[in-house]
């Protein structure tokens, strides 16, 4: 099953299921598009899931498929019993299916972000109590679970590797005058507009950070960011004993998918060998003065409760806002933090309780967005 199947994930995720000669049952996406359209007749056999399709508008016939409409299909499809689910949807419209998919005992290969850093208590319930497993897709993530196998513990810390965007080296006071053009400048991946901004402030290494901290059951002290601009080293565990795992590979977020499709059954990918003659690799700490969203990520995670949901909330807004050049981009981490100050801690119970908190802060985020 590939939810968000017409996003750069679910396209991947495809892309390796065909490869390996994976049935695919189901396909999911916002709404209908040419591209959805186009992967109904490439896969016949799939259920096709379409959220905010008008109900009664079925797909035409010669498809050979059944169209579904609504966010009780998108979680009827992610909880099929026996399914891989590939989770790849964007925004808190994914924390239903991933809580579905673990409550039916599903295997979850998880590249939504939201559903960790928003409701990482809920989800880590619904895999306990349902006995479904997480296997993340984001590629930091993904190395530590790789270097993990056959460890049974002694784990001192958890590096994840950062390649610092299009914005390494600029001081505090630059930061001022960074333009559009220049925060979308990603030296290495090619991602949408809101991630590639989050890259650039390193929100997004943030939110990886609190991600971790579920995902793997480590603490905050014991989770560290370092900036690797090759993007070779994928992220790395210390050990108790001082041993450094590291996994490397060229950039290619089909290595992670496959991983996690396949249960960490390795099989033949497409990435080219690594060669590393010749090659120069490097670490630097971060800057975090430069880069007050990392700071704000471990507050949050901190706090816990609501916090990394108001976090990532106000962050979109402030994103948005600066795309729009409503905000420098130095604002975006101010319009963050003041967010975060201004909400009072609570913990979740329920998706109601964490789609109320991210509501609050995305309203609250616009309020104190110049006028």
């Amino acid at each position: 099953m590939v939810l968000g199947a017409t996003g750069s994930i679910g396209t991947q995720a495809l892309e390796v299921a065909d490869r390996l000669g994976l049935d695919v049952g189901g396909i999911a996406a916002r709404r209908i598009s040419p591209q959805l359209v186009d992967l109904a007749e490439r896969y016949p056999q799939a259920a096709v899931v379409a959220v905010d399709h008008p109900a009664g508008h079925d797909l035409p016939a010669w498809f050979g498929v059944r169209l579904a409409t609504g966010v009780e299909a998108l979680d009827a499809m992610a909880a099929t019993p026996g399914a891989v689910v590939v989770n790849g949807v964007v925004g808190c419209a994914g924390l239903r299916p991933s809580l579905a998919a673990l409550a039916a005992g599903n295997r979850l290969a998880l590249a939504n972000k939201e559903s960790l850093v928003a409701g990482g208590g809920l989800v880590l319930e619904a895999a306990r109590a349902g006995g479904g497993a997480i296997v993340p897709v984001d590629s930091e993530h993904s190395a530590i679970e790789q270097c993990l196998v056959g460890e049974p513990g002694g784990i001192a810390r958890l590096i994840l590797t950062a390649s610092g965007g299009p914005l390494r080296g600029r001081s505090a006071a630059e930061m001022e005058a960074v333009t559009v053009e220049e925060a979308l400048a990603h030296p290495t991946w090619d991602m949408g507009p809101r991630i590639t901004v989050d890259s650039a402030t390193m929100m997004n290494k943030a939110l990886e950070v609190v991600e971790a901290h579920h995902l793997f059951g480590v603490g905050y002290p014991a989770i560290d960011v370092i900036i690797h601009p090759q993007s070779v080293i994928h992220s790395m565990v210390e050990f108790v004993d001082g041993s450094v795992k590291a996994q490397m590979g060229e950039p290619d977020m089909r290595v992670p998918i496959q991983y996690a499709i396949t249960g960490a059954r390795r099989r033949p990918g497409t990435t080219p060998p690594l060669d590393l003659s010749g090659r120069a690799l490097s670490f630097e700490t971060p800057d975090r003065e430069a880069f007050p969203c990392l700071e704000l990520g471990y507050e949050a995670g901190r706090r816990g409760g609501i916090a990394p949901a108001v976090l990532n909330a106000a962050d979109e807004v402030a994103v948005a806002a600066f795309l729009e050049g409503r905000i420098g981009f130095a604002g975006i981490a101010r319009l963050v933090g003041s967010v975060l100050e201004r909400t009072p801690d609570r913990v979740p119970g329920s998706v109601a309780d964490v789609l109320d908190a991210d509501g609050e802060a995305r309203r609250l985020a616009a309020e104190l967005l110049p006028t």
